[in-house]
């Protein structure tokens, strides 16, 4: 009777492993990509945001076109800015990142602007210092990534 033959993957006697699940095609494509969906996205939530329920207009639209470019320049820029710096200003780039973009989410809607400025606060606490945690538990003491 034949069996199958395994396909479990060894970890070389030195240590090391290969982390890199896609190819760098993949890669590359995901760098633009991803900005690209998540700014669709977001431009979208944006412009539903500020119609407040009524119909779909011309400048509905253009917002939220212009809202979704906006911020995948700025996603695509933080995503090839991020890696040069250290982790405690990589985690301060993502909490004003996530911060300022909830509050433009927020700012649509008819919060009050205390409400805005202390739910984008807080989020962006909770990001950044996710971020550095993260940071902190994935390289050594010098900001150097696992190979």
């Amino acid at each position: 009777m034949a069996h199958a033959a395994s396909t479990y993957k060894r970890i070389p006697r030195d240590g090391t492993r290969d982390l890199n699940l896609f190819s760098p095609r993949v890669h590359a494509v995901g760098r633009w990509a991803i900005p690209l969906v998540l700014g669709l996205i977001y431009g979208c939530w944006a412009a539903t945001n500020r119609r407040y329920g009524g119909p779909i207009t011309t400048g509905n639209l253009v917002f939220g076109f212009v809202t979704a470019l906006v911020f995948a320049v700025l996603m695509a820029g933080i995503l090839m800015l991020a890696p040069r710096l250290r982790r405690e200003m990589r985690a301060l780039l993502w909490f004003a990142f996530s911060g300022a973009a909830l509050g433009f989410l927020l700012s649509q809607t008819s919060h009050s602007p205390l409400f805005i400025v202390v739910l984008s606060l807080l989020t962006g606490a909770a990001v950044g210092l996710g971020c550095l945690y993260w940071f902190s538990m994935h390289e050594d003491a010098q900001g150097n990534r696992p190979t």
